[in-house]
């Protein structure tokens, strides 16, 4: 595991969102990237029960819980601008016991799923995200496997990525923030791909008001 930036790629002008995704995936393979199986995250959102809300007087809270197909044995379990927990994999039972206190928000199902790319030291992942049926968006993660150190490898990190995503290489993701020089963590990725779903899913809710 080592230092990981996820981010969104936006559809190219004229251009269909598969035909992004092939527009990157050549790119890379250009470089001399190889391909490495597949990958998949997803995210299940899950907020207070109405019960617990009105019995307690607490605000509503929601809380993702997230797979990430590199981490078979695991799930994570992350609150907004709070802490990610690390659970095996039946954490997802555990889930269905406490119903009574968080519910699934099914129609929020959302997942990043497509290719991984192997060049040199770097592992990449170019994902279509979909909400149900429909694709959403694209993800972009790429590890710089040798290193755990954030700050000992951004700029290599941020010089590679605009090897092949040009103007669309993102900034600094804020999780780096809080690391310091702090060894990183799957959970640092997790946070990161919680932020782009969130960012997707309110990109499509712009044009309708009132629905979550």
């Amino acid at each position: 595991m080592g230092v990981t930036c996820v981010a969104q790629v936006p559809v190219a002008e004229g251009k269909s969102l598969q035909q992004t995704v092939e527009i990157l995936t050549r790119k890379l393979e250009l470089l001399g990237a190889e391909k490495q199986g597949t990958f998949c995250v997803d995210c299940e959102t899950y907020h207070t029960a109405a019960s617990t809300i009105s019995s307690q007087g607490q605000t509503g809270k929601l809380m993702y819980v997230m797979h990430n197909s590199e981490y078979p044995l695991s799930c994570f379990a992350l609150f907004e601008n709070g802490p990610c927990l690390i659970a095996d994999a039946n954490f997802d039972i555990l889930m269905v016991k406490l119903k009574g206190f968080f519910q699934n928000a099914k129609a929020n199902k959302i997942e990043s799923r497509g290719t991984r790319y192997q060049y040199c030291d770097f592992l990449v992942k170019v994902g279509t995200v979909t909400m149900g049926p429909s694709a959403r968006g694209i993800s972009v993660e790429v590890e710089y496997c040798p290193c755990v150190i954030a700050n000992d490898c951004w700029n290599l990190l941020m010089e590679f990525m605009q090897s092949f995503m040009g103007n669309h290489t993102p900034g600094i993701p804020s999780v780096f923030g809080t690391k310091h020089d702090s060894i990183y963590s799957p959970a640092d990725t997790m946070v990161q791909y919680m932020e782009l779903f969130n960012k997707i899913r309110k990109q499509q809710q712009v044009p309708v008001a009132g629905i979550r």
